[in-house]
């Protein structure tokens, strides 16, 4: 095992733990590796997050994980910046609501389970892969708010789309949206009346959208677009919560949050350090969807932290973060290039797809193989030569 001072070295530590980070911390603690869980708020905290999860989430949970569903989901109603709404139902589940501190609390539990060591209440401030506080080439320095220093064999940055690790890896992004959000508690006959449902209203401000997310006597109502919209956005928020009748009821928690995606050249790694989840801009462009994402690339950090972590020089520490960003680029990537059409063709015709969805069966039925799990956007694109052409011409 080698001399006192090598047993202090983790193998992975991993910064923020939220779904990406836990996920990194779990996939690293399963294949029994030293893992450490950094983050800097106390367990369980809140997120500005509608809460929906879909197939890919769900397919990408550690066995045994049961969600904590508080509704599930299988109508949804579309309407048009609040006029046209129509309802479509499936007979099958096609998504569930989580509440995400529960949520995340969760999955930093399987991780611990799985072995991971957690410490809560710890900012990082920075990261050093040379100079006096690193002690050897294989050794990345991560420095904590009160001085102290933890080394680690690799580091996986999850901590978030304002992510400090992210600036050490020279993340870029190339857009930028505000999302806002209100829980509002509701009496239980306006309870009843959206159990089951949700509502996708498309926005008055190109590439905008809100929505209702039932979560039994709580209603999440948001809405979300481009950046720099601020007082258009919040105005939206406004007028769809007055449209749906529940301006009378008073919030419990209102919130704003910025989405940010990567550029498609952005990096997913520096050195020994990876980075996943919204810390590397990773999420679906049109959607904004970022909890399957920060699922699925967190798995792949922890695993290919892992061979980062073995690799005994710099080459090989490169190889294997490299083989890291293939893995993300053929699969999240290419679902993130169809979803970046999807929002140029919503934000030109929104009204077109409205129609698509709400009168169009293979549109709804692709809707709904979507959320389920059973397709992705990439897939279908892909599969259906109808798909591929009629995007192509709404393109033009």
């Amino acid at each position: 095992m080698g001399d006192e001072r090598d047993m202090s070295v983790w193998d992975v530590v991993v910064v923020g733990a939220g779904p990406a980070g836990a996920s990194a911390a779990y996939a690293a603690a399963v294949a029994g590796r030293r893992v450490l869980l950094l983050e800097k708020a106390e367990l369980p905290r809140y997120k500005t997050c509608g809460g929906g999860i879909i197939g890919p989430s769900r397919d990408s949970l550690p066995p045994g994980f049961e969600l904590p569903f508080k509704d599930r989901i299988n109508a949804v109603t579309f309407s048009l910046n609040g006029k046209y709404a129509r309802t479509r139902r499936s007979r099958s589940m096609l998504f569930g609501l989580i509440n995400r501190p529960e949520f995340d609390a969760q999955l930093v539990e399987h991780a611990q389970k799985a072995g991971a060591e957690l410490r809560t209440g710890v900012t990082v401030t920075r990261v050093e892969q040379h100079g006096s506080a690193v002690p050897d080439r294989r050794t990345v320095a991560v420095v904590l708010q009160d001085g102290e220093t933890v080394l680690a064999r690799a580091v996986v940055g999850a901590d978030g789309s304002a992510s400090r690790i992210g600036a050490h890896v020279g993340v870029k992004l190339d857009q930028v949206d505000l999302g806002l959000e209100a829980e509002i508690p509701v009496p239980e006959t306006v309870a009843e009346d959206w159990r089951g449902r949700v509502l996708i209203d498309w926005g008055p401000i190109p590439g905008s959208y809100g929505w209702v997310f039932p979560k039994g006597d709580t209603l999440t109502v948001g809405v979300i677009s481009a950046r720099g919209e601020g007082a258009a956005t919040k105005k939206y928020l406004e007028d769809f919560i007055a449209r749906l009748g529940l301006a009378g009821f008073e919030p419990e928690l209102s919130s704003g949050h910025l989405t940010r995606c990567r550029a498609d050249d952005s990096p997913l790694s520096r050195g020994r350090v990876l980075v996943c989840g919204d810390a590397a801009g990773l999420l679906e462009p049109w959607t904004r969807e970022g909890i399957s994402f920060a699922l699925r690339s967190g798995r792949l950090a922890g695993e290919w932290a892992v061979r980062v972590a073995e690799a005994h020089d710099a080459v090989d520490a490169r190889r294997q973060a490299l083989n890291y960003a293939f893995a993300i680029k053929a699969g999240l990537g290419v679902e993130m290039a169809v979803g970046k059409r999807m929002l140029t063709v919503f934000e030109r015709k929104p009204a077109l797809l409205h129609a698509a969805l709400t009168s169009v069966r293979p549109a709804w039925n692709a809707f709904a193989k979507i959320t389920r799990g059973s397709s992705s956007l990439g897939e279908l694109v892909r599969t259906h030569p109808l798909a591929g052409r009629a995007l192509n011409r709404f393109e033009r």
